[in-house]
């Protein structure tokens, strides 16, 4: 399939344990890349889990993928040579690497097992071990343009001999990935970043295989590094929303794949997904929230939790019974504070007022200070707001430091 013509088509092969949010970027970008262009979305080894996360994302896709025929691409490799034998255990591949890094040379596996004579794999098959399998790969330098880094090379002398197939019979991701993009017609490989060896494998195998990877565009996303290894299902119930992940990966309404590029940077989230919850109405939230929160209490405290789940200290604040302590040097102002507190019903005029009827200089500071006593907290939502719901009796109960 031409990159000029025909439909877009690119795919997610979902992992088998949670979705991280490496993963979820990467799910994202091809959901997105392929709804901006009328294309093609398949989803590959998902579960119910899975899916499920994947449509909180607000991800949908057009098919499920069925494997290609992996057996006959193996069968095939074998018949051109290029998967060949190898019987060295995992103890000895290590031992070789160590020797030849210790004596400064390369780490490439260095294809041993292709001098295997037909009587010494027959030996070693008779003394009970059983090979896996490497692609030898083709001597050249593999060049590709990647919409999000620009041009990418592979030198693939120097990349070793990847394994296709385990000992066991079961062939890896990085030959099925190969055969299953052949059979969907895949357009856009776009991954998380496992280094351009890895893609300068694919490209080879494709190529091996018959298949045209010059109708291929490839694409790395840039590695997040510990952040990436954060679960999606985690940070949903830390009270992070959807709409904030999308927008901190740059998968956005407005989805460029170019500025993948740039990697996000963690302490920013909390500040992105406050603004996503400062637009978000009760209904909405309204089933996450303490039980008994009213729509006047979220609108007093959005805009003010980086989480969903801070909302609960706020509730407590408003409804419970804790009681902050008065400051030693508070005294005064904790009388003068009760002798001009208003008597009900108040509205959000009662703030401005009541502190407008305390003398100044009760304290050097008696908004700060009466916020302190009255909430616990320096910061967070107004007064204004929070009063009326706090109540004259328990706004009285906190001033006396019971």
């Amino acid at each position: 399939m031409s990159k000029t013509t025909g439909r877009r088509r690119v795919r997610f092969a979902a992992p088998s344990g949670p979705l991280l949010l490496t993963g979820a970027r990467a799910a994202l970008a091809n959901f997105r890349f392929a709804r901006g262009r009328q294309g093609h979305f398949t989803l590959r080894h998902a579960d119910d889990r899975m899916m499920a996360e994947l449509r909180w994302l607000g991800i949908d896709w057009d098919a499920a993928g069925e494997p290609g025929d992996h057996a006959e691409a193996i069968a095939r490799l074998k018949h051109m040579g290029r998967l060949y034998p190898c019987f060295e255990s995992d103890v000895e591949l290590r031992a070789k690497r160590e020797f030849r890094i210790k004596r400064g040379r390369s780490a490439v596996y260095d294809r041993a097992m292709l001098k295997l004579t037909p009587e010494q794999r027959a030996a070693a098959e008779a003394g009970g071990k059983t090979p896996h399998w490497r692609f030898r790969l083709s001597p050249r330098i593999v060049t590709w343009m990647d919409p999000i880094h620009g041009r990418g090379e592979a030198k693939l002398p120097a990349v070793s001999d990847p394994v296709l197939v385990a000992a066991d019979g079961t062939p890896a991701a990085a030959l099925t990935a190969v055969v299953d993009d052949a059979r969907d017609g895949i357009t856009h490989v776009i991954r998380a970043d496992d280094g351009e060896g890895m893609t300068g494998i694919h490209i080879d195998l494709l190529d091996t295989l018959g298949h045209d990877s010059a109708a291929v565009t490839f694409a790395r996303l840039p590695v997040l590094g510990n952040t990436g290894r954060l679960a999606v299902r985690n940070l949903r119930q830390d009270g992070i929303e959807a709409e904030s992940l999308l927008s901190w990966l740059g998968c956005g309404e407005r989805f460029n794949i170019r500025d993948l590029a740039a990697v996000p940077e963690p302490e920013t989230l909390p500040a992105v997904n406050r603004a996503v919850l400062a637009r978000r109405e009760f209904d909405a939230v309204a089933d996450r929230l303490p039980p008994g929160a009213t729509a006047a209490f979220w609108l007093a405290v959005r805009g003010h939790v980086d989480l969903l789940t801070e909302a609960r200290h706020w509730w407590d604040v408003v409804n419970g019974t804790l009681f902050p302590p008065v400051p030693e040097d508070a005294a005064l102002l904790a009388r003068e504070a009760r002798r001009t507190l208003p008597e009900e019903p108040w509205d959000t005029a009662t703030w401005r007022l009541w502190l407008a009827s305390i003398p100044a200089d009760a304290s050097p500071d008696n908004a700060r200070v009466l916020r302190l006593m009255l909430t616990g907290e320096e910061q967070g939502p107004a007064l204004d707001a929070l009063l009326p719901l706090m109540g004259r009796i328990r706004v009285l109960a906190r001033l006396s430091g019971a």
